[in-house]
């Protein structure tokens, strides 16, 4: 059963609707995530999403700011779901809005698991997440016909538990919550092979107004960066940041 049928297979319910913004500004969020948001009577939304989405929903909408956001006072996960579970089951029209897409590092399963023991209607839309826009925004491809042949998107928050073996030797690196872990990821992909003169870029607040980027080679990045706030931050790694000045369009 699809999320979409299981959302419609549930009669006298509200309906609960699992949204990616997107990153950066509501330009970047879909149209269908837009729609939901005019209509939806609840919004419960994670701390990166946003401003100017929540002011496309209804005025007399309740707007949940539950957090989410590593390093920051959050709400509990379990608590989360229960808001959840108890709007729905009030029947109404419930949004939940997470940065970027709700499948890539957004907690989803947990809510879905607690949406189903409920018999609550749901169903999950696609975002754009910041692994494959932050990179596109300061003209970094992940993939290129010579360059690179592949890519692979992690998240950094745990770096212990990562295979780095196996990820110092792919072309390309997209790399998630991982500005807290900087020198450390560095210094394993160094251990396990890589150049420290491979490249490197930061991208930090993709999408927003106030969208920084550094660039740099492994071995120089730490230093440049120093005293430097990076978070929330997309850090691509491998040969194609090299293309970026070749691939910028031109100021307008």
């Amino acid at each position: 059963m699809s999320f979409s049928e299981n959302a419609e297979s549930i009669e006298g319910l509200g309906r609960v609707y699992l949204v990616g913004s997107g990153v950066g500004s509501v330009d970047y969020l879909t149209v269908k995530g837009q729609r939901l948001l005019n209509q939806a009577e609840v919004v419960i939304y994670d701390a990166l999403v946003d401003d100017a989405l929540l002011e496309i929903v209804p005025a007399d909408c309740l707007k949940l700011d539950v957090g989410k956001r590593g390093g920051k006072p959050s709400t509990p996960q379990a608590e989360i779901n229960g808001l959840l579970v108890k709007y729905c089951q009030q029947g109404k029209q419930v949004v939940r809005l997470k940065s970027g897409d709700p499948f890539i590092f957004g907690r989803s399963s947990s809510e879905i698991q607690a949406l189903r023991e409920a018999d609550c209607g749901f169903e999950v839309v696609p975002g754009i997440s910041s692994a494959l826009a932050a990179p596109l925004l300061m003209d970094i491809p992940l993939t290129d016909p010579v360059l690179s042949r592949c890519f692979a998107v992690f998240s950094a928050h745990e770096p212990e538990l990562l295979d780095w073996q196996s990820l110092a030797h792919l072309d390309t690196l997209a790399i998630l919550m991982g500005a807290a872990h900087l020198p450390d990821i560095i210094d394993r992909l160094i251990q396990q092979g890589r150049s420290p003169q491979t490249p490197i870029a930061i991208i930090r607040w993709a999408g927003h107004p106030e969208q920084q980027l550094w660039t740099g080679t492994l071995e120089a990045i730490v230093q440049q960066t120093a005293r430097q706030a990076l978070s929330p931050c997309v850090i691509v790694i491998g040969e194609v940041v090299r293309l970026r000045p070749f691939l910028r369009s031109p100021s307008p």
